[in-house]
């Protein structure tokens, strides 16, 4: 590995951590924020439809500005938001008004929208350029930011430190974070027949979305990308209204939810070396599944808390594994990463508000059946993972990647 290469992925490691701690702030201090606000699971969902509106745009938009712009230009403009995203919601802490809380959360999903689109194009090129599975890893990473965001989160809960405080400190220390964006590439992720056109050439270039298994593949890792987002925004909320515990509790199965994730996740390129794709990410929606079965039809919380690590491991792979799929074949895949990345972060940051909305018709438990749904029909969709015929070897895609530059 050269060193270029090797500064981009520990720059990626740190970027796709980021976020998993900001993130964990956030949601392990809900409880507090929602008794700050005085608001019902209804209003609290109205409150993260801030975040989906920003989510939105950050997705939908992200894909045409790394096309434009590069990769490293929207991850860049993505992190600062973010990090002024949480910075805003500890200050609408202070003063207990949702619609600045609703501001704070849209930018921080905008960032956090932008930025998963671009970290995962980069994720993928890093992968195909080391030959070996990489995202697995990558997003590994997110889910260790997370957990160490919960711990955090939970023992300041305990203390019952200032939510302002614990925030606005969580902003100030991400905030150096922002250099390691230098790492990445300059102009990765402009589009080829944008280079092409300013040499006077114009490149054929399959368009792989019109592949039907990168729809399936978005159909796929919505699914899985969904059950990881219900358990970011709801679980603690989840295990407080719907199983009877306290707070810290609640917190505290969401901490154990976010380690067996990232334990997943590390493991992945482990079990990848004796399991393809598709059975991994079959065995993995099932035990998904299974585990998200205990947490909603079982009467005590024991069980319930214990089962989210089957949660936890069973959603771990389904997102990377995704991108990666989507990264095999010929012609600029950077299009089809772009795709199957804004499907899965949609239902990860737009999906759980929506879930909000049903809850308050029919409880927190009864609104996780859509995903206990979701994730068997995801088992069915996971031949999608496999390579499709055409796909090139490592080599060859290296030697055209080369050619176009």
């Amino acid at each position: 590995m050269d060193t270029v290469t090797y500064q981009r992925r520990r720059a990626l490691f740190l970027l796709y951590c980021l976020p998993g701690v900001v993130l964990a702030s956030w949601v392990t201090r809900t409880p507090a924020i929602r008794d700050r606000l005085g608001a019902s699971t209804a209003e609290m969902g109205v409150v993260l439809v801030g975040m989906s509106i920003g989510s939105m745009t950050g997705i939908f938009c992200s894909g045409m500005l790394v096309r434009r712009w590069g990769t490293r230009s929207v991850t860049l403009m993505g992190t600062i938001t973010m990090i002024a995203g949480v910075a805003t919601i500890g200050a609408a802490a202070a003063i207990g008004t949702s619609s600045v809380v609703f501001a704070g959360l849209a930018l921080f999903g905008l960032g956090m929208g932008a930025n998963e689109i671009a970290l995962n194009i980069d994720g993928a090129e890093i992968e195909r350029i080391l030959g070996r599975p990489v995202l697995p890893t990558l997003h590994g990473c997110f889910s260790l930011g997370a957990a160490i965001g919960a711990v955090i989160g939970i023992i300041l809960g305990v203390l019952n430190y200032s939510v302002t405080v614990h925030l606005l400190v969580v902003a100030l220390v991400c905030a150096p974070a922002v250099v390691a964006v230098r790492a990445l590439p300059l102009g990765y992720g402009i589009s080829r027949h944008r280079r092409a056109r300013r040499r006077g050439r114009t490149p054929t270039e399959v368009n792989p979305l019109r592949e039907g298994r990168i729809i399936v593949l978005c159909l796929t890792v919505l699914a899985m990308a969904l059950a990881e987002g219900a358990a970011t925004d709801w679980l603690p909320l989840l295990m407080v209204d719907g199983h009877g515990v306290g707070p810290v509790a609640g917190s505290v199965v969401y901490a154990v939810f976010a380690a067996s994730m990232a334990a997943g996740r590390f493991s992945g390129p482990i079990v990848l070396t004796r399991f393809d794709r598709s059975t991994v990410v079959r065995i993995s929606a099932l035990l998904g599944a299974s585990g998200l079965a205990v947490v909603i039809f079982s009467p005590g919380a024991a069980p319930a808390g214990i089962a989210v690590v089957l949660w936890g491991l069973g959603t771990a792979l389904g997102f990377p594994l995704a991108i990666s799929a989507a990264g095999d074949g010929p012609g600029d895949r950077s299009v089809a990463v772009s795709a199957v990345a804004t499907a899965g972060t949609s239902a990860l940051l737009i999906g759980p508000p929506l879930l909000g909305f049903l809850g308050e018709h029919f409880t927190l438990r009864g609104a996780m059946i859509v995903v206990l749904a979701l994730l068997v029909l995801a088992a069915a969709g996971a031949s999608a993972m496999r390579p499709p015929p055409t796909s090139r070897s490592h080599g060859e895609r290296r030697r055209i990647e080369t050619e176009c530059i």
